[in-house]
């Protein structure tokens, strides 16, 4: 078992994992920067001020002025900003993934086929399937034109 990991680990799977793993986490803080701070300021303004992370719904029934606040005292709620902004995150990934993938499969496409080169012909006289590069037929002797 020992030798079949050392072999997975050495043909380079486990390091494309590995550096993907690392590379994905760093393009999601990517992402999030993108959303939180570039594109949700501008539809918070234009929706009246409005900050995405900071709305949420109060389960407690006691009344706090922000976000922080009532988790700062332990209230319950739900975070329904918080969660538009990582739905947001996932869909900037989501798409730029398929694009990816999309690209990397293009461009994995076998080329079409050349057309196969002809290895027989047919002999004029009798018809008989023979090699492209005979000058005479072996079914019926005759001498063939280059």
């Amino acid at each position: 078992m020992f030798k079949e990991f050392k072999e997975f680990a050495m043909k380079g799977s486990l390091l494309d994992l590995a550096i993907g793993f690392i590379m994905g986490g760093a393009f999601g803080k990517i992402v999030s920067s993108l959303v939180n701070d570039i594109i949700m300021p501008p539809i918070g303004l234009l929706l009246g001020k409005v900050d995405f992370a900071s709305l949420y719904i109060n389960l407690s029934g006691k009344p706090y002025a922000s976000l922080a606040e009532a988790k700062a005292a332990g209230a319950a709620t739900i975070n329904y900003g918080l969660f538009l902004n990582v739905f947001i995150d996932f869909l900037i990934v989501a798409l730029v993934m398929f694009l990816l993938i999309k690209q990397v499969n293009k461009l994995r496409r076998k080329p079409a086929e050349a057309p196969a080169v002809p290895t027989t012909k047919e002999c004029p006289f009798c018809f008989s399937v023979i090699p492209i590069k005979a000058v005479r037929c072996p079914a019926c002797t005759s001498q063939l034109k280059p």
